[in-house]
C-alpha cells in the first residue's frame, strides 16, 4: 500500500494540531532541501531513519524486449537508500 504526500501532511496536521498548509510548506522545504543536497553531490543522513547518497550506474547496452534492437544506454546517476539499524529492526519485527 503506498502512501502519497498528502497523506503524510494530513498525518502529520492530525497528530500536531497544524494547518495541512503549514505543514505542506514544511514537508516542500525538507524535500526541496534534500534534493538540493543530492543533486550536489552530498549525502542526506535522516538518524533513525536512514540515509540518501547518490550512486553513478556505467554506461551500458540493453536489448529492447519489443523489438530486439541493442540500445545504449548512458552513464547515470541514481539515489541509494540505507535504511538504519532501529528501522532495519523494527521491520524485521513487524512493528512499526
Amino acid at each position: 500500500m503506498n502512501m502519497l504526500k498528502k497523506e503524510i501532511v494530513d498525518q502529520i496536521s492530525s497528530d500536531l494540531s497544524i494547518q495541512k498548509q503549514d505543514v505542506l510548506v514544511a514537508v516542500d522545504t525538507i524535500l526541496d532541501t534534500m534534493a538540493t543536497a543530492l543533486t550536489g553531490g552530498r549525502r542526506v543522513e535522516l538518524r533513525g531513519f536512514g540515509s540518501f547518497s547518490t550512486r553513478s550506474r556505467k554506461a551500458r547496452q540493453t536489448k529492447n524486449p519489443r523489438t530486439g534492437k541493442i540500445m545504449d544506454i548512458g552513464e547515470r546517476k541514481t539515489i541509494h537508500f540505507t535504511m538504519s539499524k532501529s528501522l532495519k529492526d523494527a521491520l524485521i519485527s513487524g512493528r512499526e
